[in-house]
């Protein structure tokens, strides 16, 4: 995600770090770097004039600050301007009825699908319903998605019109005592006065509390032109973008809030229900300027792992006496926080290194595979574990006796370190994932 603008900035940012002052020319020459990357990632080009502007009035009125080069002085201007673009601040879904609208082809319906799944996580009391009644496939496939997220589906008699779904759906959500009632619309190839109508009747018919518009983020500024034409006619309140984790340019993200006026409320980053997330103007700021995203990270381990696992893992490992039941413990904690890559671009310095770098999950399997194969009293005390062993380890886990002998010498390393620093205020990330 944004893999193209963390790129160049980083590039350019890295120009600055021999200078001194904050001289006309350094200042100049960062900028044009800086356009070049903004205008590439398809950043509309009225933003990207503001938006440079800005910075270099408030570079050419800076002095280089105390304890900060001229390079980290521009680094502090362009993460504020960048988030300042970006929304400034994250701005929730209002609760009520929710209207999602947009082309076909942009994943509205799985969207909705996603917001469910998340609201849901989040103890909201949650419904949706479908008023596409040109495709009853759409109304299916919401409907499976409400079932697989464990949420009602409204449906109701065929021969209904779209706005009168929407009103019965609006009117029983009330009835149930509902958060967030996410209403899917119909869609079209392209913008038509007919669906532009109907879209306006429903508005008129339940007074939605947002209208959200879904866009694909790798059309770029078609995506961006498209929801103007929305936002004039229906006025929308927010924007999720689909299919950000394949748009290596990303620059709709940067666009949509100073060019229409509304905020971006979610991102969808792959294709399962988990795969979205709320949209931070500073933490997407961070990733572009490749300064990670922990506050997310830490998020996700604080979703995936209880207070009381970490606190007990945290102490045995801190300790140096973690045994391969606790390793094994390990990695399925850091493989229910979602995809390894994705976690490593979180952590500052790391993402753009992993540009080229395919981390492959599977090597976790391996080796807890390796553990599996081994007795009970195996885990709990490797020192046992004699040429024989390693060889029925082996056979049972479908892997070589020199990936169990990498394996143990991995995990002896890691205690080890961890002795070192028993007693440190800080303990550095353990080298996963174990390379064969």
């Amino acid at each position: 995600m944004l893999d193209l603008l963390t790129e160049r900035f980083g590039n350019t940012l890295a120009k600055l770090k021999g200078a001194r002052k904050l001289t006309d020319k350094v200042i100049n020459n960062a900028l044009r770097d800086i356009r070049l990357a903004l205008l590439e990632a398809d950043v509309d080009y009225d933003v990207t004039k503001r938006f440079l502007k800005r910075v270099r009035e408030r570079a050419l009125g800076s002095e280089v600050k105390r304890g900060l080069n001229a390079a980290e002085t521009v680094i502090t201007i362009v993460y504020e301007e960048l988030v300042n673009i970006l929304g400034g601040e994250k701005e929730d879904l209002k609760r009520g009825a929710v209207l999602f609208v947009g082309l076909q082809g942009t994943g509205k319906t799985t969207t909705i699908g996603k917001i469910a799944n998340l609201l849901k996580k989040k103890n909201f009391k949650v419904a949706v319903s479908s008023t596409d009644v040109r495709r009853p496939a759409a109304m299916l496939q919401l409907q499976r998605l409400s079932e697989n997220v464990g949420v009602p589906y409204y449906g109701f008699e065929e021969g209904l019109s779209a706005v009168e779904i929407a009103q019965k759906a609006h009117a029983r959500a009330k009835s149930e005592g509902v958060d967030y009632l996410l209403l899917d619309t119909a869609g079209r190839l392209h913008v038509d006065e007919e669906l532009m109508q109907e879209l306006r009747t429903i508005k008129e018919g339940v007074s939605p509390s947002e209208i959200v518009y879904v866009a694909d983020a790798m059309q770029g500024q078609e995506a961006l032109n498209v929801a103007k034409t929305f936002h004039e006619i229906l006025g929308l309140t927010g924007v999720v973008l689909t299919k950000m984790d394949g748009d290596a340019r990303g620059g709709v993200a940067l666009s949509v809030r100073e060019s229409i006026g509304v905020p971006v409320k979610f991102i969808g980053v792959g294709e399962k229900l988990e795969d979205i997330e709320p949209f931070y103007p500073d933490r997407i700021a961070q990733r572009i300027l490749g300064l990670g995203d922990i506050q997310s990270l830490v998020e996700r381990a604080q979703e995936a792992i209880s207070e009381e696992d970490a606190q007990v893992l945290s102490s045995k490992v801190m300790a140096g006496d973690f045994d391969l039941n606790d390793l094994r413990e390990m990695l399925k904690m850091i493989q229910s926080m979602g995809p390894l890559d994705k976690l490593l671009a979180m952590i500052p310095g790391i993402g753009p290194k992993l540009k080229n770098v395919k981390v492959d999950d599977r090597q976790f399997k391996k080796i807890e595979a390796i553990i599996n194969s081994m007795t009970p009293e195996e885990r709990s005390n490797p020192r046992i574990i004699n040429l024989s062993r390693k060889k029925r380890i082996a056979a049972g886990s479908g892997t070589k006796v020199s990936d169990v002998n990498k394996l143990l010498k991995q995990y002896q390393e890691m205690k080890k370190m961890m002795r070192k620093l028993k007693g440190a205020a800080g303990l550095p990330m353990p080298k996963f994932p174990f390379k064969f």
